[in-house]
């Protein structure tokens, strides 16, 4: 009788085999992953096992880097077919350019057939940026549900292609844009959001694990107390009471299953994930107490050099001027002119202040205030450069924003302004696509 082996790699990483095929699923093979992702628990790689490793497919779920590495792409045969989620053409041809010479682009509900395995993309609630796997092998269901959120017409359609033998579920509500404005922003509830007990309750697996999420920021890091509100103990608590029928089964980076219709069976662990102390560690969760000052987090980076420096100087007084314009806010705060100040942080914790003043679509650099504060950023100045250079995503540059009180009309205002619309975020990210990847290309070609 066929069997499918279930393996966890990192992160929403996995590997599948059945029949003697084998397909992996956004494989990071990175510690850490997306510059400050530590595994969580600890593991390391054997990077030369993991290059003697073939599979016969792998699929790729959505672009982020922390899903789409190079740098662990890089690791596998160039034969090897790759098949990606992805609206946009730039990362394909990143993909071609790195030496894979099997690059398929995912339809979402169209199936591909990997010997023993079908493979079917399904439609998350960001259909621009993610998707979702269903995966049939060996007479077993599994949905891969990586980091996306479901919603009500797509839950329809996978309970319509149940039952269920195993959801892999994403178990975190990650904090990423709360930590931006801590000040501005109450403590997550204790529980698991009420959506996600229905939505599971309606597909009626036999297993759950709690997928993705397997990482934590820096040592240092005060993320790491405020970033994962949902601890393992908590969401085995409340999906074990919500679902008495089902097994919350959690599986570290390198622990195999066997699925099969009698249950479910330990299986001989990835010989290339290497796990480094204790594995069955959890999260603790203490909202947004007590940040640090973005003067004192700077302080962990090294200093930029001359020309580093002298980077983030032009951008700060000319491109970010002329690059305001071109990203729109979503809301209409920044409708009224606003002043604003930029505060970049040095490895010594001192701040060097930029203020602009920004009115219908443009910015102009002031010499000083020059009127009261209407919305303020702080980051370190060694992660602007970094995001300008090295392709640093949002989520690890420590930004702060609206750390302050402002006067009572541009509170008032502020009510309805989203986080993203921070003028350095929009000139950074705004019209931006695969920087992490694009950066990792040209130091992998470089070699």
């Amino acid at each position: 009788m066929a069997e499918l082996t279930i393996s966890r790699i990192l992160h929403a990483g996995y590997v599948f085999e059945c029949e003697g095929r084998r397909i992996a699923f956004d494989p990071i093979f990175e510690n850490p992953f997306s510059r400050n992702c530590h595994a969580f628990p600890d593991v390391r790689f054997d990077l030369e096992a993991i290059r003697r490793q073939r599979f016969d497919a792998v699929f790729i779920s959505h672009f982020h880097d922390d899903h789409c590495s190079l740098d662990s792409l890089d690791l596998l045969e160039r034969a090897t077919p790759i098949h990606l989620y992805c609206q946009f053409g730039a990362l394909f041809d990143m993909l071609r350019q790195l030496g894979f010479t099997n690059v398929h682009a995912l339809a979402l509900d169209r199936a591909v057939e990997v010997g023993p395995f079908t493979v079917i993309a399904r439609e998350a609630m960001d259909i621009d940026v993610d998707s979702m796997f269903q995966v049939r092998a060996a007479g077993m269901n599994v949905l891969n549900v990586v980091d996306s959120w479901i919603d009500d017409d797509t839950l329809g359609q996978l309970v319509a292609q149940g039952p269920w033998d195993m959801v892999l579920w994403p178990f975190q509500t990650m904090r990423e844009l709360e930590v931006l404005a801590p000040s501005r922003h109450a403590a997550a509830p204790p529980g698991l959001p009420e959506q996600w007990l229905v939505q599971l309750r309606a597909l009626a697996p036999r297993y759950i694990v709690p997928s993705s999420c397997q990482f934590r920021q820096e040592p240092w890091s005060w993320y790491n107390r405020a970033f994962f509100p949902i601890s393992y103990a908590r969401f085995a608590h409340e999906v074990g009471a919500a679902l008495p029928q089902a097994r919350v089964v959690r599986l570290n980076p390198s622990v195999s299953v066997r699925l099969d219709a009698a249950g479910l069976h330990p299986a001989p662990p990835l010989a290339w994930v290497v796990p480094v102390g204790e594995q069955d560690v959890d999260y603790a969760y203490a909202g947004n107490a007590a940040p640090p000052s973005t003067g004192e987090i700077a302080r962990h980076f090294a200093p930029l050099n001359a020309q580093e420096q002298a980077r983030v100087t032009e951008y700060c007084r000319r491109e970010l001027v002329t690059r305001y314009g071109d990203i729109e806010a979503g809301s209409a705060y920044f409708d009224r002119p606003r002043i604003w100040r930029l505060s970049l942080f040095d490895h010594a914790g001192q701040a060097r202040h930029y203020h602009y003043r920004l009115e219908d679509d443009s910015a102009e650099l002031l010499d000083g205030a020059a009127g009261p504060l209407g919305w303020s950023t702080e980051v370190p100045a060694a992660k602007l450069y970094a995001a300008l250079a090295l392709g640093e995503s949002l989520t690890s540059m420590y930004m702060r924003i609206n750390d302050e009180r402002f006067a009572p009309d541009a509170e008032r205002e502020l009510i309805d302004a989203d986080v993203v619309d921070d003028p350095l975020i929009r000139c950074l990210f705004g019209d931006t696509f695969g920087a992490y990847q694009a950066a990792q290309l040209r130091r992998l070609l470089a070699r």
